[in-house]
């Protein structure tokens, strides 16, 4: 599956795609011999992360990560079709993602819409992955009920004193910086009553705890806050519009920036056709599982929903396809393409039958118990940043105008 927009690509473009495809073929690196996590909500060694931002550098270096930030914070310049482009390139040669993907993606375009000019200075380094980001948002008991979270950011003369707790905060263990939700204003309504900060890391009052996931990887984490300090130029936005600001980052991470649905549906191409190479090695009673009219059928919808997601990812690009609903469809990608992902992966495990049991450290794991990894793995991406559920609503209530549920 192509991105439908290729075929009509102007010279320049074309141009820009060829350099890419070559520069990404000469430099993408060599297996480093040792395990490499599946997405960023996995790295947990140093030698991962090491590994991973080394290679975020060498993109960044040779000129082709920052097209979606003005130049003057260390970008190319915003060029959707070059960011698009890129972005195409190293999901087609099955390059080592961008580990910063918390600064890139969510950070970073929120502090575009919100930062002071001393703020987006940040930038650079973020998209050099100088300086890693990590999340905030989420407390033991305000996970889908966000505006609920007590973690409190206290005005002192300075600044501001941080006491409370975060959870599932990915990448915290290496980040410099902290997007960061607290409570500035207990008296008022709870929607009202929350800031947003960029929080600095290394701060005396911080403790980072990590947590295990059910594939025994490491990658999230728990953050404990004690009285730790932060200037006044830690606040984005006003405050107490931590809530309109929260929202913002929440519909980049649910996909709805520009260009994010195309960068989704380029990353199915390789994906099926791992599944594919998969149900022609399986077998099943000595014949291989690609023969199989059940498992056929099973991955020709996959296919044909993923033509779909590409489809109505170039759709969401133009305006006037759009006027009804301006983030109907945006506001899909999160949703279908996490699900989806989850059912590719639940599609492989059944291929494999009782190989599937075969863990990571056994030799005759087929690719390397990848399937498995990935099937459980995907639960992460279907929770986070809004459970499917939590999509659903938003959908359904805010671009539907259906009731609310009760």
């Amino acid at each position: 599956m192509g991105d439908v927009n290729e075929s009509e690509e102007s010279e320049e473009l074309t141009k820009f795609r060829t350099e890419t495809r070559d520069w990404v073929a000469k430099n993408k690196p060599k297996p480093p011999g040792f395990k490499l996590p599946q997405s960023f909500l996995e790295v947990e060694s140093d030698r991962q992360f090491e590994f991973l931002r080394d290679w975020q550098m060498l993109v960044y270096d040779a000129g082709l990560l920052g097209y979606d930030v003005p130049k003057e914070y260390g970008g190319q310049g915003v060029d959707p079709d070059r960011h698009r482009i890129v972005m195409q390139e190293l999901h087609r040669a099955r390059a080592p993602f961008l580990v910063n993907v918390i600064g890139l993606h969510w950070a970073g375009p929120t502090i575009l819409a919100y930062g002071t000019e001393e703020q987006k200075k940040l930038l650079g380094p973020m998209l050099r992955c100088e300086e890693v980001w990590c999340q905030g948002f989420s407390e033991p008991e305000a996970g889908s009920d966000l505006a609920s979270l007590r973690t409190k950011a206290v005005k002192t003369d300075d600044g501001w004193q941080v006491s409370g707790h975060k959870v599932w905060t990915t990448l915290a263990h290496v980040a410099k910086w902290m997007i960061l939700l607290a409570r500035t204003n207990p008296d008022v309504h709870k929607y009202q009553g929350l800031s947003y900060f960029l929080f600095p890391m290394q701060t005396e009052g911080v403790e980072v705890q990590p947590l295990v996931k059910m594939t025994g990887e490491g990658g999230f984490n728990q953050v404990l806050f004690d009285n730790a300090k932060m200037p006044k130029t830690a606040l984005l936005g006003e405050e107490g519009q931590g809530w309109q600001v929260a929202m913002t980052t929440l519909l980049f991470e649910r996909g709805a920036g520009e260009g994010s649905g195309r960068e989704r549906a380029a990353a199915l191409v390789g994906q099926l056709k791992r599944l594919v190479r998969l149900a022609k090695k399986s077998r099943r009673d000595g014949k291989s599982v690609a023969e199989d009219p059940l498992f056929r059928d099973r991955v020709a919808g996959l296919w044909a929903e993923a033509q779909a997601m590409g489809v109505t990812a170039a759709r969401a690009g133009v305006d006037g396809l759009n006027v009804d609903r301006p983030m109907g469809v945006r506001l899909m990608n999160k949703l279908v393409s996490s699900e989806w992902n989850q059912r590719l992966n639940e599609l492989a495990c059944e291929m494999l039958g009782p190989d599937v049991g075969l863990w990571l450290d056994d030799p005759n794991a087929p690719d390397a118990a990848e399937w498995p990894r990935g099937y459980m793995n995907s639960f992460g991406m279907t929770i986070g940043g809004g459970t499917s559920e939590i999509q659903r609503n938003i959908i359904g209530e805010r671009v539907l105008m259906l009731p609310k549920s009760k």
